[in-house]
């Protein structure tokens, strides 16, 4: 303590109802916390985040004088914040709270062991009070905001989100890769359960955005690189050639000389278009592309613009990246449909008149290929008998194994749309299960005839002759099989991650779930934040989701976004690294590491020097440095050693050691925790920002304390929200190896794994696979302990 001030620790021990408090009892370990040096005062609380047990601590503060306050409850992913707030307004410095996951690391995953959770919750909060001692209060670090914002993908979350930003008055650069904004709800002919046109409710809000005099319209353009942190993001944007300027009036001229014919992707390829095109009528902005791939370059379109007076189409144009500069960002990038030629499900590319949901919604829309009229592709005559399957492409472990959501409400929208149009023909559904939020709409269907078959078709056959198609299932409702022929075939497809969000979520350094779609930072308390302060998710991209839920979470994120810009300034956590200038020695080695260029040596063999605003707080640097003149804020050696050395007092032989990065492994352990996946009551966890902050003398003194295995989990490759930390982690860890060996301990006793966020099932297999591997090392352990 600075100044020789007297450490006084307060310890409150959280029940959370029965979440804890059901599983062990929290009033032993709240006597147990009473015993640990420095702690003056120790209590056990039905709900400590509620006004009560926040109260509780301020009032203690006060009376009790105490100057590092211990909170073992919940995640600190979760609460953290919350109760540096609390220790705050008490007057005390929000750095000397530390918080004692007991919930998520303990009661929820070792409920099948409540002993073993016992002993891990007393252990885990030794470590807590270990480091709170040696906590030290850290200046308030403020960043100025930019008060602009990027929203990436312009469909209708994208749209909703830019909107809603512009009309509080903040600038808003919208990027679609597409020629126009829309996304597929353009391509819908009725939304759900209103039965509205889609197009309708769509097309003014397209030209609102066009309008809007506070957004900037990026179409036919793609992020391709994003650097920086909250309210200073530098983003660089690719606009792709269109080969037409913005002198283009949108008058058509040009494709009625145009000879080429290819295929409308729009229209799901049912219909033509022509070499140079819009993708839709009410296309924004309205400008027409040339498709360069199948341009024969006749110059008929060149001419005929030139005759009108307009000379806008340039076949030499050529990209152009441009540099955004934002404090906020938006990624709303929808979703890609699943393709069921890659598996030919149910014949889809083989036999003509099997189609899927969205072909379907070009076909009854008025303007698509077919104007509204239901015909099968054979013979072009109107379907009398017409079968859905439902859930192709999801709900399947061949292909996707979650719920797209939208399914069974689209199939019911689409059985209407064919009662409504051709009342007299057959509608059939075969389906797993309906799950539908209007449940009249489900019963009405039923009263105009729809048939509702349960069970998923094994077989589907077509007639050489006829072109019908035989619809092989088990009808569970009457526990035999039957045969259903049809003369149309719709499969209601699932949804996928879109093409491009893997790349995109690299550069933001966003995790992904198992899924492949992005990650809320809490699904509950911060449904539209991401764990990279400042950039936020909406719509499909998180999830898949209907449209108005869709609309209500890009709402809810431009609300978001628009706190940092309004206020203009942020307060950053103060974790950023510091240079102890006695020590250095101006190698600029932690130059060479740090992977925002927040370090400089101005002059070799001068101390360097940290740009605060800039670095990050990964550690690299700190791990680094070969004489340890770099400190972390708040994540310093002294204070991880403590952990270290707390963690394995007691039997430490038959203890897992665990350095879980803080974005990806500890948020995947949380999500074991969350999802109430058990694993064995082994291990003892070390939070640090990042993978790359682990020095070797850490794994190295776990060893010393007689640790039994150490475990070292981090973001994928790629995934590192400090770029590199983890793979140069990984080089500092392999080269451990070989010390390891000459001092005589077994380098597989050291692990390094890479666990996403979304990854709670296989955090919890390592674990188990390390505990069944306790026995082989134990002896080796106490030997090594005991030199």
């Amino acid at each position: 303590m600075a100044g020789g001030e007297e450490v006084r620790i307060g310890v409150y021990v959280c029940h959370c109802g029965l979440n804890i408090g059901g599983v062990f009892d929290c009033g032993e370990v709240a006597k147990f916390a009473e015993k640990l040096p420095g702690v003056v005062l120790s209590k056990d609380h039905s709900y400590v985040c509620s006004d009560p047990g926040q109260e509780l601590i301020k009032k203690d503060i006060r009376e009790h004088k105490l100057n590092r306050i211990v909170v073992a409850a919940c995640s600190p992913r979760m609460h953290e914040p919350t109760f540096r707030k609390v220790v705050q307004e008490a007057g005390l410095n929000p750095y000397v709270f530390e918080m004692a996951n007991i919930r998520e690391m303990c009661s929820w995953v070792h409920s099948d062991r409540p002993e073993g959770a016992l002993e891990k919750a007393k252990d885990t909060i030794k470590m807590s009070v270990a480091r709170a001692r040696l906590l030290e209060p850290q200046p308030e670090i403020r960043v100025p905001v930019i008060d602009k914002a990027l929203v990436i993908g312009g469909g209708i979350a994208g749209i909703t989100a830019a909107l809603s930003l512009a009309d509080m008055g903040f600038k808003v650069y919208l990027v679609e890769r597409e020629l126009s904004i829309g996304g597929h709800m353009a391509q819908l002919d009725k939304t759900f359960p209103t039965m509205d046109c889609s197009i309708c409710i769509l097309a003014p809000k397209m030209v609102e955005v066009s309008r809007h005099p506070n957004i900037e319209l990026l179409t036919n353009s793609e992020v391709i690189g994003v650097k920086g942190y909250i309210g200073n993001f530098e983003v660089k944007v690719k606009k792709n050639p269109r080969y037409v300027t913005d002198g283009c009036n949108g008058c058509g001229a040009c494709v009625d000389v145009c000879p080429v014919y290819v295929p409308n992707e729009f229209d799901c390829r049912l219909g033509p278009r022509k070499a140079i095109y819009v993708l839709f009528p009410q296309v924004v902005p309205c400008l027409y592309t040339i498709d360069k791939d199948h341009c024969i370059e006749c110059g008929l379109c060149v001419e005929e613009c030139e005759r009108q007076g307009l000379y806008a189409i340039n076949l030499e144009q050529e990209s152009e990246e441009i540099t955004l500069e934002v404090g906020t960002i938006i990624v709303a990038l929808g979703y890609d449909p699943y393709d069921p030629s890659k598996n030919h499900d149910y014949g889809y590319g083989l036999y003509k008149n099997v189609i899927t949901s969205l072909e379907f919604e070009r076909m009854v829309t008025a303007a698509g290929p077919t104007r509204s009229e239901i015909i099968r592709r054979s013979d072009h005559k109107h379907p009398k008998r017409v079968g859905f399957i439902t859930c192709v492409g999801s709900r399947d472990e061949r292909t996707n194994p979650y719920c797209c959501r939208v399914g069974c409400t689209n199939t019911l929208k689409q059985a209407f749309l064919i009662k409504e149009h051709y009342p007299e023909t057959e509608v059939y559904i075969f389906y797993v299960d309906v799950r539908t939020e209007s449940e009249e709409f489900y019963q009405r269907l039923r009263e105009m005839g729809v048939n509702f078959i349960r069970g998923k078709p094994s077989e589907v056959v077509e007639d050489p002759e006829t072109k019908n198609l035989r619809v092989r299932v088990e009808h569970t409702t009457l526990g035999r099989m039957i045969e259903v022929e049809v003369d149309m075939l719709i499969l209601t497809i699932g949804v996928e991650p879109p093409k491009g969000l893997a790349e995109l979520r690299t550069m933001l350094h966003i995790p992904a779930g198992p899924d492949g779609f992005l990650l809320a930072s809490h699904p509950k308390l911060k449904p539209v934040e991401t764990y990279i302060d400042g950039i936020y998710i909406c719509g499909a991209a998180q999830a898949p989701k209907d449209i108005h839920t869709t609309v209500g979470q890009a709402r809810g994120a431009a609300a978001v976004a628009a706190g940092p810009m309004a206020l203009k300034e942020v307060i950053i956590e103060s974790l950023t690294s510091r240079v102890l200038k006695e020590i250095c020695t101006g190698c600029a080695i932690c130059v060479k590491y740090c992977p925002f260029g927040a370090i400089k040596v101005k002059e070799l063999r001068k101390p360097a020097e940290v740009l605060e605003a800039a670095c990050k707080g990964c550690g690299t640097c700190s791990a680094e440095c070969p004489v340890n003149a770099i400190s972390m804020r708040h994540f310093n050696d002294e204070q991880i050693l403590a952990q270290v050395r707390a963690a394995p007092e007691t039997n430490p032989e038959s203890k897992i050691l665990a350095f879980l990065c803080n974005w990806c492994a500890y948020a995947g352990a949380d999500l074991a925790g969350v999802s109430r996946i058990t694993y064995p009551a082994s291990g003892r966890v070390i939070r640090v920002m990042c993978t790359g902050r682990v020095d070797t003398d850490f794994i190295l003194e776990a060893f010393k304390m007689g640790a039994n295995q150490v475990l070292v989990a981090g973001c994928h490759p790629g995934d590192c929200h400090y770029v590199s930390g983890n793979l140069n982690a990984e080089k500092r860890i392999e080269k451990f190896r070989k010390k390891l060996e000459r001092l005589g301990i077994d380098p597989d006793r050291l692990r390094l794994e890479w666990v996403s966020a979304g990854e709670g099932n296989k955090f919890a297999q390592i674990m188990r696979e390390m505990t069944e591997k306790i026995p082989k090392y134990r002896e080796e352990a106490l030997k090594f302990a005991n030199r």
